[in-house]
């Protein structure tokens, strides 16, 4: 047993866990609702880095830890991704033997133009021994004038080639600029309480169409609504629509049956079959108290299995075999996740054996033996992009300078698709929350699985793109529930209370970027929901790039007075409440 005053020969230095944390981006201290300084405990760093994959319970683990960190970045050739505003310079290294030449090109992604050959910088940095490598590093600078879009860096010295992804992002996002000179109002609404006379208990694509349509008439801009991401494939469904399965996809809950055109072949049993299910929930509609999803869910499955299995025509199994192409693997891997999760419970081993993980014989025998119940669920996705795709089409035909807002949730459920298929870019062993504030002080744990800083990169940070253009393919505007969430997470450690955790910085430049890159893309605003304890110079940062913040009726006040309207911000979703 150590002398009293001394520290366990075992037990980490402090001021060494400290240096390694700060290494890794994760904070040893903040400040909290209170305005004071609160140190983060050593334990949680130490599980906080194993969730990075950084093993730091000894003094040698961290000394050898904090070497890596140091020679990582030599290890590569290129770095896996590079993110620049359009109109600024990027110094990208490349690292090779040292004393060989390289080149870098930039090769445009298809229709933006020819390769573009990277410039060599006069700038030395020490060689560095790489496991008994000489190793250099030439700096290239990536010219300012290429234009907004996801390039390819393509590395090569002595025969040895790599390549990473260049992210050209826009330096400002201007979709809300028509705003400033006029200001705009609209609805804000949880769809699922949107019920009009047709629908099938619960609120609708076909009745969100509507209220666009009805709203734009009279001059609104924009219908804002509730996440409308999937929940479980089958019934019962989680209620909350800020923990859901994916936030990639959309949830089949909200598909208006009847305005599937497959409808009118159906053969008139079938037919029968579908009418009878659809008076059986509509009678939920006169039910002002309770929205019944799981019976809604239940009956709406049973009579897209009907319309699923009738014929298409040629056009429109082209348009269903085009989407599938487009939404590539993520849409396969979400559907295969389905179907699997149609019959298992969250519970069930199979989701953590890693014998049965995406892309092993064991998944790919899964894939092979459910293909059918897998193609149910891509065209469940894709019936929902094509009502989705008509609801922006009836807004803007109403006027509507926006039409359509979604509402991006800040994480998916622990046991959830995006938990199972996106598991390598997720950190394992650690949940989303909050620290504690002036309305709840225990902190909060949201049970919901992070992104991995360093692994999220490592992808070329393209399951964050994928989620984003999808969900902006047919929306006038974005709303990003917690947007501080780019910028850094509060990680509370399993076992832990919520109120013992630790913030983790992500790479904002990075996620603000392809943020407003894809936004953009879409001529779709970005609105960030900026509430809550956060750094003073965020709201600062948000505005120059182009990203409207949140201002709350009942949290616009000077001390005890509530602030006229006119002293609110003008770059901003105001609103009475959240």
């Amino acid at each position: 047993m150590a002398a009293s005053g001394q520290q366990h020969p075992d037990y980490p230095d402090t001021h060494l866990l400290q240096r390694l944390a700060d290494a890794h981006g994760v904070g040893t201290s903040f400040h909290g609702w209170d305005g004071l300084p609160h140190s983060v405990a050593p334990e949680t760093l130490i599980k906080v880095l194993a969730a990075l994959g950084v093993p730091a319970h000894t003094n040698q683990l961290i000394e050898a830890a904090l070497a890596e960190v140091e020679l990582a970045p030599w290890r590569r050739m290129l770095p896996p991704v590079v993110v620049v505003q359009q109109g600024g310079t990027a110094l990208v290294p490349v690292h090779v033997r040292d004393g060989a030449t390289a080149r870098l090109t930039a090769v445009l992604e298809a229709g933006a133009g020819e390769p573009v050959e990277a410039v060599q910088q006069d700038i030395w940095v020490p060689p560095q021994d790489v496991d008994g490598l000489a190793t250099g590093r030439a700096t290239f600078a990536v010219p300012p004038g290429l234009p907004l879009g996801w390039h390819t860096l393509h590395a090569e010295s002595d025969g040895v080639t790599a390549q990473g992804a260049l992210v050209v992002v826009p330096a400002r996002l201007t979709t809300a600029d028509s705003l400033a000179k006029r200001r705009g109002w609209g609805l804000a609404t949880q769809l699922y309480s949107v019920r009009s006379k047709r629908s099938w208990g619960i609120g609708d694509f076909a009745d969100l169409a509507d209220l666009a349509a009805l709203s734009g008439a009279r001059g609104a801009d924009y219908v804002l609504v509730n996440p409308l991401h999937a929940a479980e494939p089958v019934p019962p469904v989680q209620p909350s629509p800020y923990s859901p399965s994916t936030r990639r996809f959309f949830s089949p809950l909200y598909i208006r049956v009847e305005a599937i055109p497959e409808i009118a072949y159906l053969k008139p049993r079938k037919r029968a079959t579908v009418e009878r299910l659809q008076e059986q929930v509509q009678a939920l509609n006169h039910d002002g108290e309770r929205l019944d999803r799981n019976t809604v869910y239940a009956a709406k499955l049973q009579a897209l299995e009907l319309l699923y299995h009738a014929r298409r025509s040629p056009a429109r199994q082209a348009a269903f075999d085009e989407f599938c192409e487009i939404s590539g693997s993520g849409l396969d891997d979400f559907a295969l996740w389905s179907a699997i999760r149609e019959d298992l419970a969250p519970e069930d081993p199979l989701w953590n054996d890693p014998d049965c993980a995406l892309g092993t014989p064991e998944g790919e025998t899964l894939r092979e033996k459910l293909a059918d119940r897998i193609g149910f669920h891509r065209w469940l996705q894709w019936i929902c992009d094509e009502q989705l795709a008509n609801a922006q089409e009836a807004a803007r035909r109403a006027g509507m300078r926006l039409g359509v807002v979604h509402d991006l949730a800040v994480g998916v459920d622990l046991s959830s698709a995006d938990a199972w298929t996106l598991r390598g870019v997720l950190a394992p062993g650690v949940s989303v929350g909050a620290p504690p504030d002036m309305y709840n002080q225990l902190g909060q744990d949201w049970n919901q699985p992070p992104w991995h800083p360093a692994r999220l990169a490592e992808a070329g940070y393209a399951p964050f793109r994928n989620m984003l253009s999808t969900v902006l393919r047919h929306a006038g505007g974005i709303r990003v529930d917690h947007v501080l969430g780019l910028f850094r997470l509060w990680w509370v450690p399993a076992g832990n209370s919520p109120r013992d955790g630790a913030y983790v910085k992500y790479d904002h430049e990075a996620l603000i970027g392809i943020l407003a890159l894809e936004a953009q893309r879409a001529g779709a605003v970005v609105i960030g929901e900026d509430l809550g304890t956060f750094e003073p110079w965020v709201r600062d940062y948000l505005a120059a790039r182009g990203i409207l913040g949140t201002s709350i009726l009942w949290f616009e006040n000077d001390g005890d007075s509530p602030l006229p309207p006119e002293r609110y911000r003008t770059k901003a979703l105001a609103s009475v409440n959240t």
